[in-house]
């Protein structure tokens, strides 16, 4: 299994996120919440989507449902300019 793929909240749009997650990377994501910086866990097991949390793991049952967690955490990065 390759090393998890590591970043830092709004790094990597929410489709470079599913995009390795599809390919079966793990991403461990770097983010501030409750006051201090935690590691979120994203994954994929060729059906079921996870997110595990500090707190919980969430589970998505497709990519739609994996993108809306992704956003609404703001993991993903949203000021993606056109060329």
């Amino acid at each position: 299994m390759p090393e998890p793929l590591r970043i830092d909240s709004g790094e990597l749009t929410a489709e470079e996120i599913l995009s390795a997650l599809q390919e079966g990377r793990r991403i461990v994501v770097r983010t501030e919440m409750m006051g201090g910086t935690y590691e979120v866990t994203l994954r994929h097991d060729g059906s079921t989507f996870y997110c595990d949390t500090p707190t919980t793991l969430h589970k998505h049952d497709d990519e739609d449902g994996m993108r809306t967690c992704i956003a609404k955490m703001g993991y993903a990065r949203t000021d993606v300019q056109d060329d």
